[in-house]
């Protein structure tokens, strides 16, 4: 696992240095072309600068300021899982647990393998009230869950990809070798190959899934009644607390929400009292 790791940071690295190559050819007729290039130049300067300022206020602990820059970044220049994290650990610092582990959260669905982050975000729920326990899932669900969660979007793009090109070859070992052990060996490779490139984009869609519809949300409000009906007159089902994490069942509600917690119990939210991740 570690070896595969290793192998796909190279990959990344040998894709960035064929990016930058190419970039450095084409940059004079890009600047002719009405300074596109340094336009670009100029805007990553300013986020070095505004992420820079961000970071020292929260290395001088002020931890406000610095949530302010980092959301400020965040709106301008978009998601970020490294921005998301940073603002997260902001919110754990001034102890805003709910906002802390929404931002958490947030970081994990972009980069679901960030040790650090996955630790913070334990440290975070351990200080919520409810301690909800996740209802046991079958293996082979729990296996393709974390299977999928070993390596972010990027990561299953870039190994389908390299599996797709493998496959080709080990497909023209078996069509042209002359000997018939090349032969069987680049067909057993190219069905292995196969296998691994459909796994990836499996992956790599199921993660985009997760990201483009977020079904996930966590508590913001000090506590909630979990309804047993869209209506303040419904029967009171549980009580949850701030930065509890849900599952939302139903959104066609202008005011409401149906949602699931993770051991299985199921009830309705005011929309007002949760923040979608």
């Amino acid at each position: 696992m570690i070896q595969h790791f290793i192998a796909m940071k190279l990959t990344d690295k040998l894709i960035l240095a064929i990016s930058l190559t190419i970039a450095q050819a084409f940059a004079p007729s890009l600047i002719g072309a009405g300074g596109a290039s340094s336009l670009c130049a100029q805007n990553r300067e300013a986020e070095e600068i505004s992420k820079a300022a961000a970071d020292s206020a929260y290395a001088q602990e002020n931890y406000s300021e610095a949530a302010q820059i980092y959301q400020t970044l965040i709106d301008s220049l978009g998601e970020s899982a490294v921005l998301y994290y940073n603002l997260g650990n902001c919110y754990f610092r001034q102890d805003s647990i709910a906002r802390a582990i929404l931002n958490y959260e947030r970081a994990r669905l972009l980069d679901p393998t960030d040790d650090d982050l996955a630790f913070n975000l334990e440290m975070a729920r351990t200080k919520t009230v409810d301690k909800v326990a996740p209802a046991n899932d079958m293996f082979f669900v729990t296996l393709f869950r974390s299977l999928v969660l070993s390596m972010t979007v990027r990561g299953w793009k870039i190994l389908g990809i390299s599996a797709f090109v493998l496959m080709l070859l080990g497909a023209a070992v078996y069509l042209f070798a002359p000997v018939l052990t090349a032969k069987k060996m680049g067909f057993t490779a190219a069905v292995l190959l196969l296998i691994i490139c459909i796994f990836a984009n499996i992956a790599a869609a199921q993660q985009r899934s997760q990201v483009q519809h977020r079904t996930g949300a966590i508590l913001m409000a000090p506590s909630a009644v979990v309804k047993s009906t869209p209506s303040a007159s419904g029967t009171d089902l549980f009580i949850l607390h701030e930065g509890t994490h849900v599952q939302i069942v139903d959104d066609s509600m202008r005011e409401w929400v149906e949602v699931r917690m993770s051991d299985g119990k199921e009830g309705w939210l005011q929309r007002n009292e949760i923040e979608v991740i």
